[in-house]
């Protein structure tokens, strides 16, 4: 996976989270900077464009992220959780 991480922002997104909620975002994000970083394999070398704002979702769960592909890694801007 290189360096590939995620990050939140704001930064504050996951504190109200629930502890299976928090877990779920975790696990899914997890999976998006992986396949990410096989995707765009140049990573901070890439010159093309990024694929802007996206939607990923997994059971109740819906992510709106963004993929920094210079700064190898996932911004979560969104999180969506439904009971």
């Amino acid at each position: 996976m290189a360096d590939w991480h995620w990050d939140c922002d704001p930064k504050d997104l996951l504190d109200d989270l629930e502890d299976a909620v928090r877990h779920e975002v975790e696990r899914l994000v997890g999976e998006i900077a992986v396949r990410d970083s096989m995707v765009y394999q140049d990573g901070a070398a890439y010159t093309g464009t990024g694929p802007g704002l996206q939607i990923e979702s997994r059971g109740r769960l819906m992510l709106t992220y963004l993929t920094d592909i210079r700064g190898e890694r996932i911004i979560i801007i969104q999180i969506t959780w439904l009971s």
